[in-house]
């Protein structure tokens, strides 16, 4: 024995409509061509419920979509509570809610107390700028030495059973020997000014310069003249967060002295450069993909998932000065390095890195107190011969006479670099 439920359907709660028509592009429908010619089409739409006044319950047409359905979630982009966990207890919220809220404060000093830049090499770089009258933006990477840095309170601590005692890591700065400029496309549309491109010598010039006793220890740019107070853009801010973050080893890894050196050209026409590091809490929030580029060029913008408490109050933007922290500058002449071949990876440059520019560069051997080794340990010059010559067998040996150089030159090796220059004679 059973019974029968019988049930009216209101279609129109159900499918849309349409006469004449076709369905949109990408969306299921159907349809089907009645006696007087019209065709009827139904498609899926988003419904919702209502109870109607009567209390029946109706399905209707919105326009409400998934993407709206996000502010249910804990914060914007994210799952709401009950979809991650059934029960939290207060403490477990503020928590969670305190991962995505960061209160702003400027950090006085940075971890890194100087820098000093070998003159030819930044020289070089600014005079390249400058025959785009500083217009075109571009970045290199800083090749050189962190060392450690004590003052006179330091020294009068130092005592006899110092080593059996842990000691704190001394304060750093960096020594910068040599620039390498990456492959890179000038572009005023993207937010960094340039494009970079992907670096098949990438690893060769890190293992060259771990050859030489030098690592990576900052990158310089060059921008355009701009008003006072703007010093960073967000695009910079951020690439500076990232570049020390990769040095640090993430955010769990020892301080950095990573350095941003920026040049530009002042209203007088005489260049102008400075050197910065952003602060720890800035390298936090780049860390979460927190910051981004926005319209204010002085300005990031805060990531709608997060939240940014400036003075007490919530900020959707941050200041770029407030990540910012001053690195003193001060200028050496390298012991170990010349930069005189062309950079690598330059266009529109009046050199260009080839053999003839090698055998102009070496052929000064002999002259005005030069030696073919002063003129061949050049960080660029050496980048290219990795072009030619063996990295693993044949670079480490022209390094090592470089690095010390009372053992000299292998005059074999002397020889091979002579011929591919096209030297002729004595050198």
């Amino acid at each position: 024995h059973g019974s029968m439920i019988h049930c009216r359907v209101d279609a129109s709660t159900c499918v849309d409509v349409i006469q004449g028509g076709a369905a949109n592009a990408g969306e299921e429908s159907s349809s089907a061509t009645a006696e007087d010619g019209t065709t009827a089409t139904t498609k899926t739409q988003n419904m919702k419920r209502i109870i109607g006044q009567d209390g029946t319950i109706k399905l209707v047409h919105s326009d409400q979509t998934s993407a709206k359905q996000d502010d249910r979630g804990f914060r914007k982009g994210m799952l709401p509570l009950r979809d991650m966990k059934m029960a939290w207890t207060l403490n477990e919220f503020v928590a969670m809610d305190s991962q995505y809220e960061f209160k702003i404060q400027r950090q006085e000093e940075a971890i890194c107390k100087g820098v000093s830049l070998d003159t030819g090499s930044v020289g070089d770089f600014q005079t390249y700028l400058r025959n785009f009258n500083f217009t075109r933006q571009r970045f290199g990477f800083l090749y050189g030495r962190y060392v450690p840095v004590e003052d006179d309170s330091d020294k009068k601590q130092k005592t006899d059973n110092d080593d059996t005692k842990k000691k704190e890591t001394l304060p750093q700065k960096v020594i910068v020997e040599a620039i390498y400029e990456p492959p890179q496309e000038a572009d005023p549309t993207a937010a960094e000014g340039f494009v970079i491109h992907e670096d098949p010598m990438e690893d060769t010039v890190d293992s060259l310069a771990q050859m030489l006793g030098l690592i990576k220890v900052g990158w310089i740019y060059g921008h355009p003249p701009r008003e006072d107070g703007f010093v960073m853009s967000a695009a910079e801010v951020i690439m500076a967060a990232e570049f020390q973050l990769e040095a640090a080893g993430g955010l769990d890894g020892d301080d950095t002295p990573f350095v941003t050196v920026k040049v530009t050209v002042g209203d007088d026409g005489n260049a102008s450069v400075e050197a910065f590091q952003v602060s720890r809490q800035c390298m936090e929030m780049a860390a979460e993909e927190a910051l981004e580029v926005g319209d204010k060029p002085g300005f990031c913008n805060v990531n709608e998932t997060f939240t940014a408490i400036q003075e007490g109050k919530e900020s959707k933007t941050v200041e770029n000065n407030f990540f910012l922290t001053v690195v003193p500058i001060v200028q050496h002449t390298s012991e170990m390095f010349v930069s005189q071949f062309p950079k690598a990876n330059r266009d529109l440059d009046d050199r260009t890195q080839s053999h003839d520019e090698m055998k102009r560069q070496l052929s000064k051997s002999g002259k005005e107190g030069w030696t073919f080794l002063d003129l061949l340990s050049d960080f660029n010059l050496l980048i290219y011969l990795c072009k030619f010559l063996d990295v693993a067998t044949d670079i480490p040996m022209i390094c090592d006479s470089v690095v010390n150089r009372s053992k000299g030159l292998d005059e074999g090796y002397k020889l091979i670099i002579a011929s591919m220059a096209g030297m002729d004679g004595s050198y």
